[in-house]
């Protein structure tokens, strides 16, 4: 394992209309279409295709989940960038907006 791994991930979320989350996280579970994947800092590169489920991630300490249903999610080994579309209202109150 290597030493020079990232303390951190940068999330982005991005849906159709807006950007939901641009933050420093310490880890992230994605809704695959085969299931849920974590991903933590030093994640090898992956490209996948989301499913339907709770996309979640650890902010300071505590779980933030956000319901989607679809998408694609790009990991690289300090970020994930996620494209999708809620699985409900994006009008509703969101975790960071």
């Amino acid at each position: 394992m290597s030493e020079n791994l990232p303390a951190s991930l940068h999330l982005k979320i991005i849906t159709p209309g807006k950007l939901l989350v641009d933050a420093d996280v310490e880890a992230v579970t994605l809704p695959s279409l085969e299931g849920y994947l974590g991903i933590l800092p030093g994640h090898r590169p992956l490209f996948t295709a989301l499913g339907k489920g709770d996309l979640a991630y650890c902010l300071d300490k505590r779980e933030e989940k956000i319901p989607v249903r679809g998408g694609y999610a790009e990991v690289q080994p300090g970020s994930v960038l996620v494209f999708t579309e809620l699985g409900q209202d994006e009008d509703s109150s969101s975790p960071l907006g």
